[in-house]
């Protein structure tokens, strides 16, 4: 059964908790394959509007897009420029187009790291190495997605500040400043000044404090659910 849009970003939204969550227990990104691939998943169906493939491991591709583009995604942890990520070289040949994702732990989002054709993605890729070709992730671009691009998920109204959630997990504030909205930046001091007019905690269960991402959605969800909005 397809999902629709709105399930996909609810079910994006649970499974970046979880993966927050078990990182704050303290295990490691490295253990944590399984939900990684399952967000990528997510995202890039979010982002494509497409679906997720609907047999249990599809050969070649994970998503298949709106325009009906089969996409390999890969989504790794990994910060900095270290590491790599594999291909079977004999699936490619079932995929149009590749995603790689990397899942920021420091601010909790989603960066996009590669979006290309499989031809433009082989160009990256080592000489078959026991049956896999790999892409450094020091060849990749460090940029995210264009703000133009993401759309927001969730948004709310107080104090002349607007919230915003971006469906990649990043938070934004705009301020009126008296000649209208105007973006702030950096956005951590407000959500600071935003959670202790709401009497929210400014650390997590373990003693420390929240990022920018899991601040800015408790102010979200306590706006969300008060009659502040």
């Amino acid at each position: 059964m397809a999902l629709s849009q709105m399930q996909i970003i609810q079910s994006l939204g649970e499974a970046m908790t979880w993966f927050e969550r078990e990182l704050n227990w303290g295990v490691p990104p490295t253990e944590l394959r399984h939900l990684c691939g399952r967000i990528g998943e997510l995202y890039a169906a979010l982002i494509t509007n497409g679906q997720m493939a609907t047999e249990v491991n599809q050969r070649g591709y994970d998503v298949v897009s709106g325009d009906g583009e089969r996409i390999s995604v890969k989504t790794t942890a990994m910060m900095g420029g270290g590491g790599h990520v594999a291909f079977n070289p004999r699936s490619l040949d079932e995929v149009e187009r590749i995603i790689i994702l990397r899942i920021n732990t420091e601010e909790m989002q989603i960066e996009k790291l590669l979006d290309a054709t499989v031809e433009e993605a082989r160009s990256l890729m080592s000489p078959e190495r026991a049956g896999k070709q790999s892409i450094s992730l020091s060849r990749l671009a460090k940029t995210t997605k264009p703000r133009s691009e993401l759309k927001a998920v969730r948004e709310v109204m107080f104090a002349s500040c607007l919230v915003r959630e971006l469906e990649n997990g990043s938070i934004e504030v705009e301020r009126d400043d008296g000649q209208g909205m105007q973006a702030v930046s950096p956005v951590q001091p407000v959500l600071r000044e935003l959670a202790r007019q709401l009497n929210l905690p400014l650390v997590n269960g373990n003693g420390n404090p929240h990022n920018t991402r899991q601040l800015g959605s408790l102010v979200i969800k306590s706006l969300s659910e008060s009659s502040h909005i």
